[in-house]
């Protein structure tokens, strides 16, 4: 069911943890693939297949699509969090980025979105379209147009219009996709030719809500993760992966792996700021802005 809304937008824990774990598995299975598309061309009347936004192949295994809490995320997501999810660093980190890449007039798709908006104040788009689980959130979202209430992990089809939004943002979420190549898809389908699509994350999660491959994973795994979530869609460029690392006790931006490290990573008790990660594709082909 899919529930709009025009925005003039239990008892869990308010706001995630930070954690790090062990090694990561990225298994592979063997997909069925979509119908391919075929495109008639008027000059010669010859058929051409083309299989852009098909799935080529699919990332994870069944047991990496699981969590712990297997209850519906709509209800986990019922009650609103009014918290920020990630610190100040990572937030300027990331309108830095949007300021640099999203242009103004644009029109723009925030997936998995929430009452915070990380789009730069200055700039003026055409339109921002929200996208999350908790109405009473997204209606406090001060750069929504309007927004939509969907689980992806039931529901993969957006209903939007395809190739109409000149951006696709989604932050600090990727990690709860149990469906993570049906939704890329899906965005490469909404995708303007060259729009692009922007995957930000940190160290942060709810732990029980999280798929079991981002659990597992390792900071450079869960972006290899994002990098083979792009790669499986045909027709998304080569992955850009941008980092921005905390500088840690030995003065290398290096994840405490120890023990103690661990358990304080967990508390939120580690000093330094958030680390940033975002992997960047676009659909088709990166324009060229003079």
């Amino acid at each position: 069911m899919l529930t709009i809304h025009p925005n003039p937008i239990s008892w869990y824990p308010s706001s995630p943890t930070q954690l790090r774990t062990s090694p990561s598995r990225l298994p592979c299975t063997t997909p069925t693939l979509p119908a391919t598309v075929t495109i008639t061309s008027s000059s010669n009347n010859q058929s051409k297949t083309s299989s852009a936004g098909n799935i080529k192949r699919l990332v994870l295994t069944e047991d990496g699509r699981t969590k712990l809490n297997a209850y519906s995320d709509r209800e986990f997501y019922a009650y609103p969090r009014f918290v920020t999810h990630v610190d100040n660093g990572f937030i300027s980190t990331l309108t830095d980025l949007y300021r640099e890449r999203l242009k103004p007039g644009w029109e723009i798709l925030d997936l998995m979105s929430s009452w915070v908006s990380h789009l730069p104040k200055e700039v003026v788009y055409k339109r921002v379209v929200g996208h999350g689980l908790n109405a009473q959130e997204l209606a406090k979202n001060p750069r929504l147009d309007y927004f939509f209430v969907k689980d992806l992990n039931q529901d993969q089809e957006t209903e939007l219009e395809s190739g109409s939004l000149d951006a696709v943002l989604c932050t600090v979420s990727v990690q709860y996709l149990q469906q993570p190549e049906k939704v890329f898809a899906e965005v490469f389908r909404v995708l303007k030719p060259g729009g692009v699509f922007i995957v930000s994350f940190s160290n942060r999660l709810f732990y029980e809500k999280a798929i079991s491959a981002w659990r597992d994973g390792t900071a450079y795994g869960r972006v290899q993760l994002v990098v083979q979530y792009f790669q499986c869609v045909e027709g998304f460029t080569q992955p850009e992966i941008i980092r921005k690392l905390p500088t840690g006790a030995a003065g290398n931006g290096q994840e405490d792996r120890s023990p103690f490290g661990w358990v304080m990573g967990l508390l939120g008790l580690l000093s330094g700021s958030d680390p940033f990660y975002a992997v960047i594709a676009y659909k088709n082909f990166k324009p060229v802005y003079e």
